[in-house]
């Protein structure tokens, strides 16, 4: 470490913490890092960068340095080692620019903070794809155990936004691939959600790639796979609002759709359904119920 410059305390909260956009980063402690000391955000949400864009970058940092400092944490004061908070862009293409130091701003952030941290910039700056928005809205109720609901509150959302984006990693892989590559949008992967049958719901997938279908034209062919869907429901018995509350508060818990069912056979009989899109998710839930399966 070396090159101290502008000595001032740093800010308390979440808001202090995550400045890099909106203030002037000159007035705090700044200092030069090793690049090899600085680990990267294990809470990155985004996992594609564009290498042609770096490698720009890259050949800016070469000629003209870094203009702009990273943000990084160090977990042991007693330890050169670091974790970053936000720049990874700029880390990734002073490496490739082959830089031996950056300039970097030290912040006093825990784990909870520096996964929001990672989630909150990358969503300012509109950076992830459909998928990882999903995957980091999931991140943060599994790991911070928070309800759909108290991830809306912290990032400004509303509730059935951040719902509607968690139904997604439901989605089979095939098809979160086509979002993944930005062939399919979020409007095309929600009503391929309404398809009942995961085969046919591929097919579907596939064929509104190679078409071009739009989302009128996906939902007449969703209706028209799930075929007598509607008249079924009508044979369903009608839950009751108890039962719909229910439903709801278990949801808000486990951050997950839960179903209560009902005997059609035995009064006050029947079962809980509860969904899970990946095993980290299941064990996520079995955790909220106490089971270890370590």
């Amino acid at each position: 470490m070396a090159n101290k410059k502008k000595l001032t305390g740093l800010g308390k909260g979440i808001e202090a913490l995550f400045q890099d956009n909106n203030v002037d980063t000159s007035k705090e402690d700044v200092i030069d890092l090793k690049v090899s000391t600085i680990k990267p955000n294990p809470y990155q949400p985004r996992h594609r960068f564009d290498q042609k864009a770096l490698e720009d970058l890259a050949l800016s940092i070469k000629n003209s340095g870094v203009f702009q400092p990273i943000i990084v944490r160090q977990p042991d004061p007693e330890v050169a080692s670091f974790e970053l908070l936000t720049g990874e862009r700029r880390l990734r293409a002073s490496k490739i620019a082959k830089q031996e130091t950056i300039p970097a701003i030290i912040r006093s952030v825990n784990e909870e903070q520096m996964m929001e941290i990672a989630v909150m910039e990358n969503l300012q700056r509109e950076d992830l794809t459909t998928l990882e928005e999903a995957e980091a809205y999931n991140m943060l109720m599994s790991r911070l155990d928070l309800t759909q609901a108290q991830v809306a509150a912290r990032l400004g959302k509303s509730r059935p936004y951040i719902a509607n984006y968690l139904r997604i990693l439901g989605l089979p892989t095939e098809v979160k691939k086509m979002l993944e590559d930005k062939k399919l949008s979020m409007g095309q992967a929600r009503t391929l959600l309404s398809v009942n049958n995961k085969q046919e719901l591929i097919k579907l997938a596939r064929k509104s790639v190679n078409e071009s279908l739009t989302v009128r034209q996906l939902e007449q062919a969703a209706a028209k796979i799930n075929g007598n869907k509607s008249a079924e429901k009508k044979k369903t018995p009608r839950k009751s609002p108890f039962v719909r509350a229910s439903e709801g508060q278990l949801q808000e818990k486990f951050g997950t759709p839960v179903s209560i069912v009902n005997s059609s056979r035995k009064k006050g009989k029947g079962k809980i359904e509860i969904a899970y899109t990946s095993t980290d998710d299941l064990n996520r839930i079995l955790e909220m119920f106490g089971v270890d399966l370590d």
